[in-house]
């Protein structure tokens, strides 16, 4: 099976790819990124594409991804990190130009978009949502609504929420360098607030097995969208969490 990942240089990417590496079915990986992936480095079931603007994807990069099953959208940036205009751009525009793209890849058998989204996006903002929220939100109406007019291209929103790396040391030496404070502090969340936590490895291991599933409408008290909005709640349940 052959599936494309993005975002791999960073947290949630890398614990993707440390699962795809370890599955035997999987025997492609084609990781579309902006800079070297040093996790890739020695495998030789990966091909990094040195990818620049994620709004076009020519012909010869589509015919290298043709027949990907899947692909799992982990690409993302802190809203304090960039302009209003440029997260829009990344968070929402990128991935749109990308689930339009691979729905052209195969339109005759299903293909599998699995978005990362996260905890605190939403259809209903209020006047304190932070950005991301509203920005997130969008984008899964969006993923949402395009899978419902290209039946082919089975979407799933993936709403994860805290992100603890700290038992996950496979993929400690490729991730961003991460605040100190940040790691002292999630034993005690871990222990108070266990449910808004998603530990790497079975969040890499649930995200790569979606990807590559046939895209069929999961289900569970959970689980929104008509199947296809994954709370962090269900992913850890996904997860034998």
């Amino acid at each position: 099976m052959h599936l494309i990942l993005t975002g791999a240089t960073g947290l949630v990417g890398a614990s993707v790819l440390h699962h795809m590496l370890a599955q035997e079915s999987i025997s492609r990986i084609s990781i579309l990124s902006r800079r070297p992936v040093k996790m890739a480095d020695g495998h030789d079931k990966v091909k990094v594409f040195i990818h620049k603007d994620y709004k076009t994807y020519d012909k010869a990069l589509l015919d290298e991804l043709k027949d990907a099953h899947g692909c799992v959208w982990a690409q993302g940036v802190s809203q304090n990190d960039v302009t209003k205009e440029e997260y829009f751009e990344i968070t929402h525009n990128y991935p749109l130009a990308a689930a339009n793209a691979f729905s052209t890849l195969h339109p005759s058998t299903p293909f599998t978009f699995v978005y990362v989204s996260g905890e605190g996006a939403t259809q209903t903002p209020g006047m304190f949502t932070p950005i991301f929220g509203r920005v997130k939100g969008q984008t899964e109406t969006a993923l949402f609504e395009f899978g419902k007019e290209h039946p082919m291209l089975k979407v799933y929103n993936m709403r994860a929420g805290g992100v603890d790396w700290t038992k996950h040391p496979e993929i400690h030496p490729f991730i961003p360098k991460l605040p100190l404070w940040r790691g002292a502090l999630l034993p005690a969340v871990n222990l108070v607030y266990k449910s808004i936590m998603l530990p790497t490895q079975p969040m890499g291991k649930v995200f790569t097995e979606l990807a590559m599933s046939k895209g069929e409408p999961l289900e569970g008290s959970d689980i929104g969208m008509e199947g296809t909005l994954v709370s962090n709640v269900a992913i850890r349940r996904l997860g034998g969490l």
